[in-house]
This record gives C-alpha cells, sequence and structure tokens, in this order.
C-alpha cells in the first residue's frame, strides 16, 4: 500500500504537466498564429491603402495637368471617394475649401496627406519621378500629362499619324520588326519596337526623320521655352542654348570670358545651371495651362484610422491576461480528470495486488459506463474466471490422484504380498496386475491427449474418410464388450457420407462415445451408431438406451473426471475423460459436441463436423492439405 499512493500522486502530476504543456503550446500557437494572421491582414490593408492613396493622388494629378482651374473637381472626386471607401478632400495652400467628398464627416485633420501640383510631382507617391534635385534642374516632376502650349491641334496630328504608318511599314517590311505607333500625351505619336533599339538598325532612315520632324505649334512653343531659357541664361552670363522636344539642349557658342577653373568642374556647374533654368522656364510656359497647387486629405469617413488592431502594451496585457486565464481553467479540469481517473485506477491496482498476494475473492466495485467501468467489470470477471479455474484445477488435480491412487496401491499391494510369501505369482495375479496397469495406461494416455489439445499441439493427418468404413470399425471393436454385458450395437449410415478428418482421431472420438454408451446401457439395451450428410456438414450419433442423464447434470457431462454418480467410477471402469476428448477432437477438427438425454429413456450424443470445403485451420492456424 505504500508504493500505491506514489504511483498514485506519479500519475496525477504526470497528466497535470501533460496538460499544462498542451495548454501552454495550444497557447503560443494560437497567439502566434492570430499575431501572424494580424499581421499579414495589417499589412495587406496598409498595402491596399498606398494602392489607394497612390490612386487618388494620379487622379488628381492628371486633373490638374489638364485643367487650368479645379472647376468641376467634384464630378471626379466623388465617385472615386465611393469607389476606395474613403474621404477625399482638396482645399488651396490657406485652407479654403476646393472639393469634399464627405463635408458633412467633420473637420479636417490638421496633417494633410499630399499635395497635389502638375509642375512638381511628389515622388513618395509617384515612384516613377525623379528626385528632386537631378541633372534636368526637377523637370522629370512634371506631371508628362501637362502638355500645354505642346498640344496638337487635329491636323497636325493627322499628319504625324500618318507618317507614323508609313515608318512602322518601313520596319516591318524590310526589317521584320513588330513596330506599333502609341501616340504620347500631346498627341504625338512614337515608334515602340519592343526588344529592338531601332539606334542600332539603320532600317528606315528617311521614314524616322520625317516623323521626328516638328509641327508649327511644336515650333512656336519650343521658341517661346528657348525664349524664356536664354533670358534666365542671361541673366547668369551663360552662352545660349537651343532646346529640344526631349527637353535636352545644345550650346550655341562657348562661355564669353575665360575661367581658371578646370573645364570639367566649369561644364558641370553650366550644366546644372542650365539645367535649372530649363526647368524654370518650363514651370513658367506651363503655369497657365495647369491648375494651381492643391492640398490633399485622404481619411476615413469617419475621421478614425483604418486599423484598430496594434500590440500596444494594453493589448499584449489583455492577451496575457486571457493566455494565464485558459491555462488556470485547464489545470483545473485535469486536476478534477486526473482525481476521478486516477482513484478507480488506485482501486485497480490495489485488487491486483490482493489477488497477486492470493486473495481470490478480491473484486473492484463498478461504477459508471466509461472505459475504466469497462476495465473494472473485465478485471472482475477476469477474477471469477480465475477463481473458477483455480477450482477446477484443484478438482481435477484430486480426481488425477484418486483416479491412479486406487491401480497403483492394488499393484503395490499385491507385489508387497508376493515378496512377502502371502501370494504366489500365479497366472491370476499376473493378469489382474496387467488389468491395474492397463487401466493406469489408459488414464494417462487420455491426460496426454488432453494436454495436447489444450497446448494446441494436437497434430490431425487429415484424409477423405468413409463413416461407413470407419463407424463398421468401431463397433467392431466394442461388440465383444457389448455381447458381454448383453448390448446390440447397430450401425446405421445415409449415402456413405465423407468427411475430411483425421481417421484415428475421429474413430477414437466415436469410439470413446461407443465404450461409454455400453458402460451406461443396461443389458438387453441397445446402442445405434449413426452418420448422414446435411448442406453444412456431416453428423454422427452414437444414441443408446441407458439410463440417461438428469437436466442438471447435462451440462457438466464434458467436464473433466465428472461423473453424476461418483460411486460407479470404478465398476464401470472409466477414467472420466473420455467425453473430454471427445470435446478436444471435434473442435480440432473444427466441428462441436452436444449430448440430449431423457431419464431413464438414453441418451444421445452427436458430432457435427464441417463438410471438406470449409476445412479448419490446424493447431498452428495454417489450412493442411490432406
Amino acid at each position: 500500500m505504500s508504493r500505491e499512493v506514489p504511483l498514485r500522486r506519479s500519475l496525477l502530476l504526470r497528466l497535470l504537466a501533460l496538460a499544462v504543456l498542451i495548454a501552454v503550446g495550444s497557447i503560443a500557437a494560437t497567439a502566434w498564429l492570430a499575431v501572424r494572421t494580424t499581421t499579414g491582414a495589417i499589412r495587406q490593408e496598409q498595402g491596399q491603402a498606398l494602392a489607394d492613396d497612390a490612386r487618388i493622388y494620379d487622379t488628381l494629378l492628371a486633373y490638374a495637368a489638364t485643367h487650368p482651374t479645379w472647376d468641376g473637381v467634384d464630378a471626379a472626386v466623388r465617385p472615386l471617394a465611393r469607389d476606395v471607401g474613403r474621404r477625399i478632400a482638396l482645399t488651396t495652400d490657406t485652407g479654403v475649401p476646393i472639393a469634399d467628398s464627405a463635408p458633412a464627416a467633420g473637420p479636417l485633420p490638421t496633417t494633410s496627406s499630399a499635395t497635389v501640383d502638375a509642375l512638381a510631382v511628389d515622388t513618395a507617391l509617384m515612384p516613377g519621378t525623379a528626385p528632386p534635385g537631378g541633372g534636368d534642374g526637377g523637370t522629370s516632376r512634371i506631371d508628362p500629362r501637362t502638355t500645354g502650349p505642346y498640344l496638337l491641334p487635329p491636323e497636325e496630328r493627322a499628319a504625324l499619324r500618318s507618317r507614323a504608318a508609313q515608318a512602322v511599314q518601313c520596319l516591318r517590311a524590310r526589317g521584320q520588326i513588330e513596330a506599333a505607333a502609341v501616340d504620347g500625351p500631346t498627341g504625338r505619336p512614337r515608334i515602340e519596337t519592343p526588344g529592338t533599339d531601332l539606334a542600332d538598325t539603320g532600317l528606315c532612315l528617311q521614314s524616322r526623320a520625317d516623323l521626328a520632324t516638328r509641327t508649327p505649334t511644336e515650333g512656336k512653343a519650343l521658341a517661346q521655352l528657348n525664349a524664356l531659357v536664354n533670358t534666365c541664361l542671361a541673366r547668369r552670363r551663360l552662352p545660349a542654348v537651343q532646346v529640344d522636344l526631349n527637353w535636352t539642349w545644345t550650346r550655341q557658342s562657348a562661355p564669353s570670358a575665360p575661367d581658371s577653373r578646370p573645364t570639367a568642374s566649369v561644364d558641370q556647374e553650366h550644366n546644372r545651371a542650365i539645367s535649372a533654368c530649363v526647368g524654370t522656364s518650363r514651370r513658367e510656359q506651363l503655369l497657365p495651362y495647369v491648375a494651381p497647387a492643391a492640398t490633399l486629405f485622404v481619411t476615413d469617413p469617419g475621421g478614425r484610422p483604418s486599423t484598430t488592431f496594434d500590440l500596444s502594451r494594453a493589448n499584449q496585457t489583455r492577451i496575457v491576461a486571457v493566455a494565464g486565464l485558459v491555462l488556470l481553467v485547464t489545470i483545473g479540469f485535469t486536476v478534477l480528470a486526473g482525481i476521478r481517473l486516477t482513484r478507480p485506477l488506485h482501486a485497480l491496482t490495489g485488487a491486483a495486488q490482493r489477488m497477486r498476494d492470493g486473495d481470490g475473492a478480491a473484486r473492484v466495485r463498478v461504477t459508471g459506463r466509461d472505459e475504466i467501468a469497462r476495465l473494472a467489470e473485465v478485471f472482475n470477471d477476469m477474477a471469477e474466471r480465475r477463481e473458477r479455474l483455480e477450482q477446477l484445477r484443484r478438482a481435477m488435480v484430486s480426481d488425477i490422484a484418486h483416479e491412479m491412487r486406487t491401480p497403483v496401491s492394488n499393484i503395490r499391494g499385491w507385489l508387497e504380498a508376493v515378496e512377502d510369501g502371502v501370494a504366489a505369482p500365479d497366472r491370476r495375479l499376473l493378469s489382474s496386475l496387467l488389468e491395474e496397469a492397463t487401466l493406469l495406461q489408459h488414464v494417462i494416455t487420455d491426460l496426454q491427449d488432453l494436454a495436447e489439445a489444450d497446448a494446441g499441439a494436437l497434430r490431425l493427418h487429415r484424409e477423405q474418410v468413409y463413416l461407413t468404413d470407419l463407424l463398421a470399425q468401431v463397433a467392431e471393436a466394442h461388440r465383444a464388450q457389448a455381447d458381454r454385458v448383453g448390448v446390440t450395437i447397430t450401425v446405421r449410415t445415409e449415402a456413405d457420407p465423407q468427411v475430411d478428418a483425421d481417421p484415428v482421431r475421429l474413430r477414437q472420438a466415436v469410439g470413446n462415445l461407443v465404450a461409454n454408451a455400453v458402460r451406461h446401457t443396461p443389458s438387453g439395451g441397445r446402442v445405434t451408431i449413426s452418420a448422414s450428410a446435411t448442406d453444412t456438414g456431416v453428423i454422427v450419433s452414437v444414441a443408446d438406451t441407458g439410463s440417461g442423464i438428469s437436466a442438471e447434470d447435462l451440462p457438466r457431462v464434458f467436464d473433466r473426471f465428472w461423473r453424476a454418480e461418483k460411486s460407479r467410477s470404478r465398476q464401470t471402469g472409466g477414467s472420466g475423460l473420455g467425453l473430454a476428448i471427445v470435446r478436444k477432437f471435434t473442435e480440432a477438427h473444427g466441428g462441436t459436441v452436444s449430448a440430449t438425454s431423457t431419464p431413464a429413456q438414453g441418451s444421445t450424443f452427436t458430432l457435427h463436423l464441417p463438410v471438406p470445403s470449409a476445412r479448419p485451420p490446424d493447431h498452428r492456424g495454417r489450412a493442411r492439405k490432406g
């Protein structure tokens, strides 16, 4: 008992540790999954918000680049706000409202989202533009959709498109080049050849040169731009330049005054000054054609941020508190479940230890219908079977000792009498001793057969057996004994049935039934041996007209050493093992044996053997071949 309590506590502690480990792992996995999922959702939402911001900025920038004022921008703001689900508002640099998709949503925040200026694009929202302070004086920050005086009239567009079509046709015909004409923001088409650099081909030069010729509108706009640029350069005492449509320039003359600094340094400084003048002049030229700079506000319709989840200290505290509560509840339920589980196991352990110490009456109280209750039921059933088997074992040992003691005592007594000279070793004495030895050998042989059957070592040598011949042999073997006691043996068979069996073992089983019937049938009675075939097998029966067996004794007739009348054992000459051997031999053939009886009228013992096609496995579980 001193070891049971530590074992019980050890099991409870292991269950508790396992539950805590599972709970901690589940909480950690859930928290990790929640954080990963939430983080991914936040990133996805942020990415969508950035994409929406860029779309809003690009739409308004396009409007500013193609309109000289913000009049009518509401028609573009309101559907865009509904599409992205955001509030979009525009004001002047002094805060005067220009457009608002949700004016009733409250005041605008103090911090703006961006400044919409077609002549100074925000490179953070439009990553395709160059950073400010570049070598072109910031001309790349001008939105390319800002055309101003460079916008071509319809007649000039038609003429350029015709030239572009000729150039495309020439490239396709001569160079087998896949070319296409694409209109630019001003209406001037350009030739696009994916995967081919036209500068290296030298094809269709005349057509390409015709396409590159300036139109009157472009010439007039460039002349205006060059005047502005050269005025700027004159103020800086730099030579005049000629600006082209791609906003590159060429110097018209060398610097007027020599400079003692290195040429490379002077050229770099002049280029920066020219670039600045070009950018300033372009913005000055385009200023009348674009809407003035406006301040952009993009917010949630309710004025709140769109993401409400964050891993702040308060949220972290909530997560820890919930995890701790889950852990405590898990531990509590585990302790209750462990106590409920270990209590019946403790009782089972105690009962098993008592049974080990020799208490055959050890039982466990069964409560509930769970697995532990079923285990207790199985334990109690096992204990009862063990107790019955122990009683049978003791009874069998006692019966064996009783059966063998009488012949051994007789043999010893007569041998001692001969040794002492009391009895003479004549033929009659030797015949009596031989009879006792034969009875003793018969008991030993029967016990050996039963031991082989119990151990699964009973070997069957099967073959096709004709029951008419086998039953005739059995009847002939017992006819002499039957004649001595005045009993008639009759054999009856129908259509000579066959069975797949070991003829020796089957003959022994039927012989035991016949011998048992002859012993219990009075003089003038008869024993009938019959066999017949059915759809499921073969039936062999031995019927007698003896004293019969009572209903309460009938279920035990096949038990070892059992007799309805103990006093008849010596008179009948049986060992009490014959019917037990019959049952074992029949079961080894895959069949069954049964008995019916009517007191004072007789008994019938029946063997049910399977048909040959349903051959049972041998004692090792494999089907034997005949």
